[in-house]
This record gives C-alpha cells, structure tokens and sequence, in this order.
C-alpha cells in the first residue's frame, strides 16, 4: 500500500537494546508513513539495559538506517533524549548523520498552536530524585515483561485473545499512587508556564490524547507493548495510531487504529 504522509511524526520509548522492544514493528511502520518531520521523543535507544548485557539484533540496525535513510532524502528527524539515552543528552545541537539533538523544542503546529515537546522524565519523581529505585523499577518491569511473553503463548495455544500482563500490572501500580494522573497535570503545567498550547511527551508509555484545563496533552506511548505514534495532519490535527500487525509480511491481520482524541490503554500489538 502507499505510505501515508503527514505533516509530523512523533515516536517515543522505541528502547532499542531491550528484548522487548517490538524494533520490527516500528521497522514495518516506518516503511509505511512519511513525514516532512520526525520527532523522536526519547528513549529509543535503551542505554540502561545494554549497559547490563549488550543485546542489538540486525532489526535495531535496521531502524536506525531507516531513520538516517529517510532523514537523507529530505524529512527533518529531531531526537530529544530521554532518560535510557541520556547520554545523548551530552550533545544538544549536533547531528549525527542529519539527525539533530535538541534537549526540548517548541512545535509549531500546522494549526498556529504552539506545543512543547519533552521526553517528560524530569517529572518523574522516581527517576529525578531515587536513581536506584528507579533501576529497580526497570528490572520489574523486564520480568513483567518476561511474563508477558509466556503468558500470551498460553493464552495463543488456548484460542483466547491476547492480554497484556506487564500492562495491567503497571497500570494496577500507576493507579494506586495517582501516578499517572499527576504526571500529565504536571507535565501541562509545563506547557503553561513556557506559554505553549500542549506539549508533547513520551515516559510513562501511556498513549492519549487530551485536553487538560486549556492544555492539549499528548502521550505518544511506546514500541514495547502499544506501538503507538502520534500524527500531525497538514491542518494541524492530531491522530494516535496504533500498528497492530507486521502488515507488510501479514496483510490479512494488517490493522491501524485511528484516534483522533482518545486513549489508549497501553497493549501490547
């Protein structure tokens, strides 16, 4: 099929690196959609895992060469570090191979609105002030993740449809602190304080599109359970997309879901 053009792209917490990053989704994804720009909103290479074992398969190269393809033929590709590639952080303003590092930025929307777009862990608590919990954190969550993979060949061989345990688990926990709720008034907050109109982030892989007291909030998820990306029309609206399958290897079981002002309870495609 033809590749679907926008205006912008926005992807974040690829996690390159990790064994549960979906690299060939997002691989097949960007086979898929063209943007006059690109904005990777942070952790798409995940530094802290391949400080502990070193794990890059052939499909991470392939994305990255993906990205660096494209940015050669035209399509502006900003990379804003998160907190698993903050070492990128180290060099705002370079570029490396046409992609540029910038620390934040403001977007200017096809619509006139202004948008600040952030990975959005400096809001984390956890991340900012309690650096080993926040490992401890990582570690959970690759075993919940572990678990996830065995139960959903469980529940494949039985016929039942597909059920994300890291999801739920996460959520369960997120939930029972208000975490979530607290890191997107915060993070609009932001957005007020520099005069924006939203803001744009990644961090807590919890796709959603919503306004918040006069602030257009939007979470571009992730490529370990959601595979999401966010999409800027040439009129200045935005959609959530989900890739549900590899649809250039599965066409019949090829699905894209389009939100245009949702959520999206973070699943794995």
């Amino acid at each position: 099929m033809e590749p679907r053009h926008f205006r912008t792209l926005f992807i974040s917490d690829v996690h390159l690196g990790s064994k549960a990053a979906k690299a060939d989704f997002l691989l097949d994804f960007l086979r898929h959609h063209e943007a006059d720009t690109i904005v990777l909103v942070g952790d798409i290479v995940d530094g802290w895992r391949l400080k502990r074992s070193w794990y890059w398969p052939q499909v991470c190269n392939d994305v990255v060469q993906k990205l660096l393809r494209k940015a050669r033929k035209g399509t502006r590709v900003v990379y804003i570090p998160g907190n698993h590639d903050e070492f990128l952080r180290a060099f705002p303003g370079m570029h490396f191979g046409g992609i540029e590092v910038v620390e934040r930025m403001m977007h200017d929307g096809a619509d006139g609105k202004k948008y600040l777009i952030l990975h959005g862990d400096e809001f984390d608590v956890v991340v900012r002030n309690a650096r080993l919990l926040a490992y401890l954190g990582d570690w959970a969550y690759d075993t919940a993740i572990r678990i996830n993979i065995i139960l959903a060949a469980v529940r494949r061989r039985l016929g039942m449809p597909y059920w994300s345990f890291s999801a739920w688990a996460k959520l369960q926990v997120k939930h029972a602190v208000n975490f979530i709720g607290e890191f997107e008034r915060v993070v609009a907050e932001e957005a007020r304080k520099h005069g924006a109109d939203g803001v744009i982030c990644g961090h807590i892989h919890h796709a959603i599109i919503q306004d918040m007291d006069g602030i257009r909030y939007i979470n571009t998820g992730d490529w370990v359970e959601s595979c999401t990306a966010v999409a800027e029309h040439e009129d200045g609206t935005f959609e959530l997309i989900t890739w549900r399958a590899l649809a250039s290897s599965v066409p019949a079981l090829a699905a894209i879901e389009m939100h245009d002002e949702g959520e999206l309870a973070p699943q794995a495609a």
